[in-house]
């Protein structure tokens, strides 16, 4: 008889589980059906159509332009007029154009803040040759730490804010220091090494 009462007892507590565990997933449709994934790329324009980038943080304000020497593709403008690292500058390049969108959700305008956006870890604008321009605003990471939040070409009309998940490596393709924009100068060490073309077509470096 005790037997009986125990398993009754474990039957109504696992329907009273199932029946919560079930309120909670009707809660939840709502909200999850506002959620698409997309897998579309970022955006829409080639690497080649960019003219003009610039980047805002929280401490400072970079800006690069396209030049017409093929051996060094992009200059930086602000802070100083120098030419810029091609590889830093390649990487954010090649994110921009080929990143894609894990998701997609609406908020309220003012709920912003809960996602880093209303103080944005960075804004990206980007000019091209057309002269149409793209923004894209970097909030904070998600709970998994793989993604961040992010805006893309935000509209100040509506009363609602897009949220878009975005690959977290744009976090890492603007968190630089400002010597890591800029062209490496030539150490005295490499200025020593010269090429030699040996027959063969095999290539040596030797020292000075």
């Amino acid at each position: 008889m005790k037997l009986q009462k125990t398993t009754w007892l474990l039957v109504v507590i696992a329907m009273l589980f199932g029946g919560v565990i079930y309120f909670l997933e009707i809660q939840k449709q709502p909200q999850q059906s506002e959620i698409k994934a997309d897998g579309q790329t970022i955006f829409n324009f080639q690497k080649e159509d960019i003219q003009k980038l610039i980047i805002k943080t929280q401490k400072e304000k970079l800006e690069f332009e396209k030049t017409n020497r093929e051996n060094q593709q992009w200059q930086m403008k602000q802070p100083e007029n120098v030419i810029a690292n091609d590889a830093a500058i390649s990487f954010l390049l090649n994110l921009l154009v080929e990143g894609k969108r894990d998701r997609e959700f609406k908020i309220s305008r003012d709920k912003i803040q809960e996602y880093g956006l209303a103080k944005p870890l960075a804004t990206i604008e980007v000019q091209l040759k057309d002269r149409n321009t793209h923004q894209l605003i970097l909030g904070k990471s998600n709970f998994e730490d793989k993604l961040l939040y992010a805006q893309v070409n935000p509209s100040a009309q509506s009363g609602e804010a897009t949220i878009t998940l975005i690959p977290k490596d744009f976090q890492y393709a603007i968190e630089r220091d400002l010597t890591e924009w800029k062209q490496q100068k030539e150490t005295p060490s490499e200025s020593k090494l010269q090429k030699l073309i040996v027959p063969g077509n095999s290539e040596i470096e030797k020292q000075q």
